[in-house]
């Protein structure tokens, strides 16, 4: 079993490795997958040493949870540490309702999620998540999908801003202050909205998808130093951008869930000839940048397979010179004040 390094969440007794696994691909989000290849690939994770485990009722409309729950139940509870989200209701399908459009079918459970962020909405969205991970114990719950990304209209995103700090936050801190949750967070793809919660609650832990990768550091700005400055712990969602930062960039690369645009590709490019130069590949270069930064406490990319949970491991770990990322700031392909070794 590999020894991966932890780090601490926030100002709270909770410690994480430094790798984690995300929950979205199980739930069916880039590929279906059947249940025992989820249960199998969480198993090799866990016995590489991985024990931080991301999940959500919105992947796969319950399904994440339910295979998440089955793989790590058995687990001693104590070794591990578990997040999953609030801000959706998952109801059963009427009859002739169809399913949701966002997961992959293959066994994909008659639910349908519905936002909301109040307070008893988000007492009962937890206590649904227990159910389906058939665990007493829930470590970290993070408000989920709060930003434009999800929204696309900034009346609503305001509006559930506002709705999620009057009533669902209210209700974590309820819950953490009586020891039933460890810490509590916002897992977005926004930076700015990120920082907006931070200036805004006393929060733990921000999940960030994306928005701090070898291809864009926006983060830099006004949310990492906030984080820092707070004390406030990052994990980061999305560290190879959806697929463009795995290696092999091609024209049909994919950014944010998408085709990535002509000069993403572009940047892509010239930051792997750079890698391949210093004999590093691109998806070590990208799994280990974030981690850089002193707000970050652990990376956790999704994935579909055993081979691909091996493949992060062995990226975490990968000798990496520090030339590497002196080119890459001569050649301003990554920000400056990014955090590298000397």
């Amino acid at each position: 079993m590999t020894s991966l390094p932890r780090r601490k969440v926030g100002k709270t007794s909770l410690e994480v490795t430094t790798l984690g696994l995300g929950g979205a691909p199980m739930g069916g989000f880039r590929a279906a997958i059947t249940d025992a290849e989820a249960v199998e690939l969480t198993d090799a994770a866990y016995d590489l040493g991985v024990r931080y485990f991301d999940t959500s009722p919105f992947y796969g409309y319950g399904r994440s949870e339910l295979r998440m729950g089955a793989a790590l139940r058995n687990r001693p509870r104590e070794e591990f540490v578990l997040s999953t989200k609030i801000g959706r209701i998952l109801h059963p399908l009427k009859p002739g309702e169809k399913k949701p459009p966002e997961f992959r079918e293959n066994g994909l459970p008659g639910f349908s999620p519905v936002f909301d962020y109040s307070y008893d909405g988000v007492m009962r969205s937890l206590e649904h998540s227990h159910h389906r991970l058939g665990m007493a114990k829930i470590d970290i719950a993070l408000i989920h999908d709060v930003d434009f990304w999800t929204t696309k209209d900034r009346a609503v995103l305001d509006e559930r801003f506002k709705t999620v700090m009057e009533g669902g936050y209210k209700a974590l801190v309820e819950l953490k202050k009586a020891g039933i949750i460890g810490a509590i967070g916002v897992g977005i793809n926004e930076s700015d909205t990120s920082l907006r919660f931070v200036q805004a609650g006393d929060f733990d832990c921000m999940l960030l998808a994306g928005r701090y990768t070898l291809l864009e550091q926006g983060a830099l700005d006004g949310f990492l130093p906030e984080c820092t400055k707070r004390g406030v712990s990052v994990i980061l969602g999305g560290p190879y951008n959806s697929g463009i930062l795995t290696g092999g960039v091609t024209d049909t690369a994919t950014h944010d869930y998408a085709q990535a645009p002509a000069p993403l590709i572009e940047k892509a490019r010239k930051l792997e000839a750079i890698c391949r130069r210093h004999g590093v590949e691109l998806g070590a270069a990208a799994m280990q940048f974030p981690l850089f930064h002193p707000a970050l406490c652990a990376v956790i990319p999704g994935a579909l397979s055993t081979t691909e949970v091996k493949q992060n491991v062995e990226r975490l770990s990968a000798p990496i010179p520090t030339e590497l990322w002196s080119e890459l700031k001569r050649e301003k392909l990554i920000d400056p004040a990014s955090p590298t070794p000397n």
